[in-house]
């Protein structure tokens, strides 16, 4: 899949959320995003990434900045997930794969000398306008919060 750059408009999505409502990119319009896409909600990567975005949720917010976080996982899935760590932000759902191949976070990854195809963990900051400003692919889950506020500090 191809990567998407910095200045790049963001690829549109319209996806449901952990409480079954529709999320659009549009809804954002006029403030900064971070959106991530993670492999499946409740793993121990996943966890650490949400947690750790979750209690950086006031410093991103103080910039500005709202977040989703964009799995395969079904809302139920989702909503269990918010619920059990008290994430507060929007998840949404992509079973199709069609928002992170668009975000090029759909791909070839590989475990155990094992090749198949998969979320590629990543975030992205997208401005005011819906243009992509920065770029994280295979970003480490502790790293997706301070990375957008070290971007964001650079701003």
């Amino acid at each position: 899949m191809p990567r998407l750059s910095p200045g790049a408009a963001a690829p549109k999505f319209s996806l449901t959320d952990q409480n079954g409502e529709k999320v659009k990119l549009t809804d954002f319009k006029g403030q900064k995003l971070l959106v991530y896409f993670y492999p499946k909600a409740g793993t121990s990567g996943c966890t650490k990434q949400a947690c750790s975005i979750r209690d950086h949720r006031e410093d991103l917010a103080a910039l500005g900045v709202a977040v989703v976080g964009i799995s395969p996982d079904m809302p139920e899935q989702q909503k269990k997930f918010d619920a059990q760590y008290g994430l507060g932000f929007p998840l949404l759902s992509d079973p199709d794969h069609e928002a992170a191949a668009a975000w090029g976070a759909w791909g070839e990854k590989s475990m155990y000398g094992r090749k198949y195809e998969g979320i590629i963990r990543s975030s992205f900051l997208v401005d005011e306008k819906g243009k992509v400003t920065h770029t994280w692919y295979n970003v480490r889950p502790a790293d997706t919060a301070p990375k957008a506020e070290k971007a964001l500090a650079g701003d």
